[in-house]
């Protein structure tokens, strides 16, 4: 079968499709034919030599997210027929023609949806319900700040809040981004500079000087201070990633008086019950709104897989409004 191979540690050079051996379903599995998998930053950290896989997956073939339809099932299996059309997160070699998948932590594609949409939405939306509503606490009716509100995780993290009756104070460093965003439904924006991470002020002056309950950060250090400034009593700060570094000052004074909480996730490498946990909490709260139209996943570019290069160096710009996927 074709699969995205690194030949190496290091740039976008060596991201390549390459010929390898398919997998084949054993008991309690699932084989998917791969039509479409998204490509996510995990990847290029993985490129990188910085994100290893857990243990049992190559570290020379990535991918964490894909859509398709089932190939074959292995022993054991049931709820599930070939042909059915899926999408999933997988901890990774999600980025080939086909993949292993565990049969709980399958979604069904909604009707009318195609491959490449659909391999744009678990990644995003699982991290994005999790990270918003299972960690954060959101509820209903209230307000959440999102950072890197363009990313794949910020769109949908956006719409599910918005779904929800609340309201969404973006940020992010090109207007462009903001402007895209608006029209998702982003209530109050925050265009930041390059250099200069202050939020906090802004944040408050929107909420009435209250703050936020639930901050959603990407970028890590370099925000953790306005973060806590900007948090309501009893919130809380869910770091998704660290773009910005991972080595922060804390104001534990400023923490205390918020009686606040700082959480930090990653999905990839947390023991497979609970990635079904967080799989079936999303098909429980978002699926029904991706069916009817109220969130869904946000498409940058999809690429043919043999320009997985191009993917690459194109992610790697930071230009991306939403997600960039493959195609198998």
């Amino acid at each position: 079968m074709k699969a995205v191979v690194f030949a190496g540690k290091g740039g976008p050079e060596l991201a390549a499709v390459q010929e390898i051996d398919a997998p084949v379903a054993q008991r309690g599995e699932v084989l998917v034919r791969v039509r479409a998998a998204a490509l996510n930053r995990a990847d290029l950290l993985q490129r990188r030599g910085l994100y290893p896989p857990p243990p049992g997956y190559r570290e020379d073939v990535p991918g964490l997210e894909f859509a398709g339809e089932v190939a074959a099932l292995g022993a054991g299996v049931t709820g599930w027929k070939v042909g059915d059309r899926v999408m999933a997160i997988a901890s990774g070699e999600a980025q080939a023609e086909y993949v292993i998948a565990d049969p709980f932590m399958l979604l069904r594609i909604p009707d009318g949806m195609g491959f490449v949409e659909a391999a744009a939405l678990p990644e995003a939306g699982i991290t994005a319900h999790d990270a918003l509503v299972t960690l954060g606490g959101f509820r209903s009716g209230g307000t959440a700040l999102v950072h890197a509100i363009g990313s794949g995780v910020g769109t949908l993290a956006l719409q599910i809040a918005r779904a929800m009756g609340g309201t969404v104070i973006g940020t992010a460093r090109s207007a462009d981004k903001i402007e895209k965003a608006r029209a998702l439904g982003l209530d109050h924006a925050i265009l930041l500079g390059k250099d200069d991470p202050r939020f906090a002020d802004e944040v408050r002056r929107i909420t009435a000087r209250r703050g936020v309950p639930v901050v959603i950060d990407f970028v890590g250090a370099p925000y953790m201070p306005e973060n806590l400034a900007a948090l309501a009593p009893q919130g809380t700060v869910v770091v998704v990633g660290t773009l910005g570094g991972p080595k922060a000052t804390v104001d534990l004074g400023v923490l205390m008086r918020a009686r606040g909480r700082i959480v930090g996730t990653v999905l990839r490498p947390r023991p497979l019950f609970e990635k079904i946990q967080a799989t079936q909490a999303f098909a429980r709260d978002v699926l029904p709104l991706v069916a009817a139209g109220r969130v869904k996943p946000v498409l940058d570019r999809a690429w043919p897989a043999s320009q997985v290069k191009e993917a690459h160096e194109q992610l790697e710009r930071n230009d991306s409004f939403g997600k960039v996927v493959l195609e198998f």
